[in-house]
C-alpha cells in the first residue's frame, strides 16, 4: 500500500476526478507544497489511470464508501476532503467527513438545496473544521481587473454591470449537468450561475430584489441551458448575467458602465483550458491571458486598451492552508457560498423554465 506522508502537510483526498477534481483540485493541490494527496476517489478506469500517473503514491479508490473505511480502519489518515462530486451527494459525503474530523472544500454548486447547505455548514462549524467552497472564478484574471478597476474609482460610480459565460455546446457538457433537473443542482442559473452571482456579489455587496428568465431549448430531462438574471442590490447597481450552453456567438466578458467611464473585454479566462491541457501552475507565465482576447477601457471620447491581471487559482489553496495552518480568513465563506444559493434558489422558485420545444399537433 502507498506510504502515508508526514502530517506536517495537509493530507488531502479529492473525491471525484472529472472536471473538477483532474482539471482544477489534482492540479493546483498537487502544485502546492502545504498539502499531501493521500487519495484519490474515482471508478472510471480512464480517471484512474490519470490519477495513478498524476498521484502514484496515493490510494485510488473506486467510491466514497471505501474511502471511508480505509479511514475507519486506520489505514489511511486524512486532514482534508475535497468534494468534486455531483451537488445532490454534496451534504451525506460532507457530514460524514466532517463526522470524522475533517476539513472540508465542496465544489459549487454548494448543494441543491439551502437545507442541505446550511446542514453542512452547521455540521462544520459544531465539528470546529473548516468548511469552504470551490469560487475559482474569484480569481479569474478578467475579474481581478474588474474588481481593481472598480475599487480604485477608475468608472466613477458603478451604474450596471453586465456579465457572460457562454459556450456552443449543442451536445452537452458531457457529465451529469446534461440530465439534472433544478433541484438535484442542474441547470445552468445553478452551475454556471453560481459563479456569476458570487463575482456579482463580492463587487456590489447585498442584492434587494432579482429577476430570471430560465429557458430550456433541448429535448429530454435537464434544467435550464440559456438563462438570464438581473440583480438589484443595495448599492444602487444592477447587475445582468447571462449563462448560455448554445450560444453559437458570443457576447463580451464584462460590460461594465459607470459615471466616468466603462470597461469591456471579451473571451474567458484561459486557467481552465491551460490546466486541462497540462499547465503547471508554478511555472512563470501561468494565468496570463492570451493578447488575441481584447480589453478596453472607455470614457465616451476615446478608448485605451487594458492589459488584464494574470488569473490566480492557486490562491485558493494558498488561503485555505493558511486557514487550516494558522487560523486565516477563508477563501470564500460559507455565509457567502449560502448566500448565493439564497438568491438561486429564490429565482428558481420565482421563475419558470421555459421549453423552446414544441408541443405535438393533435390530429
Amino acid at each position: 500500500m502507498p506510504r502515508i506522508k508526514s502530517a506536517t502537510r495537509i493530507r488531502t483526498a479529492i473525491v471525484g476526478f472529472g472536471v473538477s477534481g483532474g482539471v482544477f483540485h489534482g492540479p493546483l493541490l498537487g502544485a502546492n507544497r502545504s498539502y499531501s494527496v493521500e487519495a484519490v476517489v474515482t471508478g472510471n478506469p480512464e480517471r484512474v489511470a490519470a490519477a495513478r500517473k498524476r498521484f502514484p503514491r496515493a490510494f485510488i479508490v473506486k467510491d466514497y464508501a471505501a474511502l471511508l473505511e480505509l479511514v475507519d480502519d486506520g489505514t489511511l489518515e486524512l486532514d482534508l476532503m475535497v468534494l468534486g462530486t455531483p451537488p445532490a451527494l454534496h451534504r451525506e459525503q460532507a457530514i460524514a467527513a466532517v463526522e470524522r474530523g475533517l476539513h472540508i472544500v465542496v465544489d459549487k454548486p454548494f448543494a441543491p438545496s439551502l437545507e442541505d447547505a446550511q446542514a453542512m455548514t452547521d455540521a462544520a462549524a459544531a465539528a470546529g473544521v473548516v468548511l469552504t467552497v470551490f469560487q475559482n472564478r474569484r480569481w479569474d484574471g478578467d475579474f481581478l481587473t474588474v474588481a481593481d478597476l472598480v475599487r480604485a474609482g477608475r468608472l466613477g460610480e458603478v451604474r450596471t454591470f453586465e456579465s457572460r459565460f457562454e459556450w456552443w455546446r449543442p451536445e452537452g457538457f458531457g457529465n451529469w449537468r446534461d440530465a439534472a433537473a433544478a433541484d438535484d443542482g442542474g441547470g445552468l442559473l445553478t452551475d454556471l450561475g453560481s459563479h456569476l452571482i458570487d463575482q456579482a456579489t463580492q463587487l456590489f455587496g447585498q442584492v434587494e430584489d432579482a429577476r430570471a428568465d430560465l429557458r430550456r431549448h433541448s429535448d429530454g430531462l435537464g434544467g435550464d441551458e440559456d438563462s438570464f438574471a438581473e440583480l438589484r442590490h443595495a448599492s444602487g447597481v444592477v447587475s445582468r448575467l447571462w449563462m448560455n450552453g448554445l450560444a453559437p456567438a458570443r457576447g463580451p466578458r464584462f460590460h461594465v458602465l459607470g459615471s466616468r467611464a466603462g470597461f469591456t473585454s471579451w473571451g474567458l479566462d484561459g486557467q481552465e483550458a491551460a490546466l486541462a491541457t497540462g499547465a503547471d501552475p508554478r511555472k512563470p507565465g501561468y494565468g496570463a491571458v492570451p493578447s488575441r482576447e481584447p480589453a478596453r477601457l472607455s470614457d465616451g471620447s476615446s478608448a485605451i486598451d487594458v492589459g488584464l491581471l494574470p488569473g490566480d487559482y492557486p490562491a485558493f489553496y494558498r488561503l485555505l492552508a493558511d486557514a487550516v495552518h494558522r487560523n486565516g480568513p477563508l477563501p470564500v465563506e460559507p455565509a457567502e457560498a449560502l448566500e448565493t444559493l439564497r438568491i438561486i434558489r429564490v429565482l428558481h422558485a420565482t421563475t419558470p423554465l421555459r421549453s423552446s420545444q414544441k408541443e405535438p399537433a393533435n390530429v
